[in-house]
């Protein structure tokens, strides 16, 4: 829940972000290593993602927002990372082309130029990807 508000002492206004506390996540990764859900990484690796693209961060917060949601709907008490990552780069493909590369680059670990050139192919083949073709201001 998003709140507009005033500081009592300078009356300067300020947005507060609210979210109900949910239960506790754990997160199973690759290694089957558990660790806690923290929505922060999530974040990180979004903005990480995003970094120079014209992507809001309410766009940001909205799709860490649908993640998480989804992720407790979906899971009793345990998630695989791969499911997370999944569904973080869903979202990215949705929002901005060049982010969702970006973020799958490290999220599969990319060995090479081709595999770049694989994903790039297979968003120019779905028709998604135009509205994250950025103008290039350098040379």
């Amino acid at each position: 829940m998003r709140r507009r508000r005033a500081c009592s002492g300078c009356t300067a206004r300020f947005t507060t972000y609210e979210r109900v506390d949910t239960t506790d996540l754990t997160v199973v990764k690759k290694d089957g290593r558990r660790e806690r859900f923290d929505r922060e990484k999530i974040v990180r690796g979004i903005l990480t993602a995003c970094e120079k693209r014209p992507v809001s961060a309410g766009d940001i917060q909205d799709l860490v927002n649908d993640v998480e949601a989804d992720l407790l709907a979906e899971a009793e008490h345990e998630v695989s990372s791969v499911a997370i990552g999944q569904k973080v780069m869903e979202g990215l493909r949705r929002l901005d082309a060049v982010a969702y590369v970006r973020f799958a680059s490290v999220y599969r670990s990319f060995a090479d130029v081709e595999a770049f050139r694989d994903i790039i192919s297979a968003l120019n083949t779905e028709g998604i990807g135009e509205e994250g073709k950025g103008s290039s201001n350098g040379p």
